[in-house]
C-alpha cells in the first residue's frame, strides 16, 4: 500500500487546526487520522492534535494482529471515548480551552480489510473499479435536515448552517462515533479530508483527480490547488492511500 498527505490553513485563515496522523501498526496495517479542530485560535489547534495523538496512541498499544471485527470495534470504540475524555478534560481544567472540540475520522486498513470511524463531519471516502462513495454519514445539522426530508443534498451545499456539527470529540463528557467495515480490492482507494475539501468539492470532481488525475503521488496537492482556487475559507487536509 502507498500514502499520502496534504494539509493547509487555506487562504483565509492564518491558523492551521487541522492535524493528521499515519502509522504503520506492521508491514501489512496502517492507521491514518484526519481531525478538524475547533474552538477558537487558542484552542481548536490543541482540540485536534490533543485527540489525534491519545486516538493513535489507544491504537497502537491495543491493536493485535488476530483480531476479530468485535474486538476491534471495541478497541476503536475505547479509543475514541479515551481521545473524547482527554480533551473534554483539558477544557474543563483550563479557561482558554473552554469550549474546544475536534471532528475524527479513521482508516485502520489490515491486509484486505478496512474499518473506518468518525466523529462529526470528517470523511471517508472508497475509489474503486465502480466509482466514488463516500463511507462516512457526516454528523451535522444539515445532514439531519437531509434524512427527514427538510434538506436536497444540493441546497444543503449552500445552507448557512451547514459547518453546524451534531457530534464532536471533547464537547460532552461521553460520544457516539460510527464505525464501519469494507472489503478491500487490489487498486482500491481511500480518501480522509476534513470539510475544508469536501465543502469545495463534489464527489465525482474528487473521483477524477484520484482515478484519472496525472499521478497519485501529487493527487492530495492536485486536490490543495484546486480548493485554494475556489476561495479556501476553511482548512484543508486530506490523506490519501491506495491498496
Amino acid at each position: 500500500m502507498q500514502y499520502w498527505a496534504s494539509t493547509d490553513p487555506g487562504v483565509v485563515r492564518n491558523q492551521n487546526q487541522d492535524t493528521y496522523q499515519i502509522e504503520s501498526l506492521d508491514k501489512n496495517t496502517l492507521l491514518c487520522v484526519v481531525c478538524d479542530g475547533m474552538g477558537g485560535a487558542k484552542s481548536g489547534n490543541v482540540a485536534s492534535t490533543l485527540a489525534a495523538d491519545v486516538f493513535t496512541q489507544e491504537v497502537k498499544r491495543s491493536w493485535t494482529p488476530d483480531m476479530d471485527p468485535e474486538r476491534l470495534d471495541q478497541m476503536l470504540e475505547g479509543a475514541v471515548k479515551l481521545a473524547n475524555f482527554t480533551v473534554y478534560d483539558q477544557a474543563q481544567q483550563f479557561e482558554d480551552f473552554s469550549g474546544m472540540g475536534t471532528t475524527l475520522v479513521a482508516l485502520l486498513l489490515q491486509g484486505k480489510k478496512a474499518t473506518v470511524v468518525n466523529v462529526g463531519d470528517s470523511r471517508a471516502y472508497l475509489v474503486d473499479k465502480d466509482g466514488i462513495k463516500q463511507i462516512t454519514t457526516d454528523h451535522s445539522l444539515v445532514q439531519m435536515m437531509i434524512a427527514r426530508g427538510e434538506l436536497t443534498p444540493e441546497k444543503a451545499k449552500r445552507y448557512p448552517g451547514k459547518n453546524l456539527i451534531t457530534r464532536a470529540i471533547g464537547t460532552e463528557p461521553h460520544v457516539m462515533c460510527d464505525i464501519y467495515h469494507r472489503k478491500v480490492e487490489k487498486g482500491t482507494s481511500f480518501l480522509l479530508c476534513s470539510d475544508g475539501l469536501s465543502n469545495l468539492m463534489d464527489d465525482q470532481e474528487i473521483l477524477f483527480e484520484i482515478a484519472h488525475g496525472q499521478d497519485k503521488e501529487h493527487c492530495c496537492e492536485r486536490l490543495l490547488d484546486i480548493v485554494k482556487k475556489r476561495g479556501a475559507p476553511d482548512n484543508i487536509t486530506s490523506v490519501l492511500v491506495t491498496v
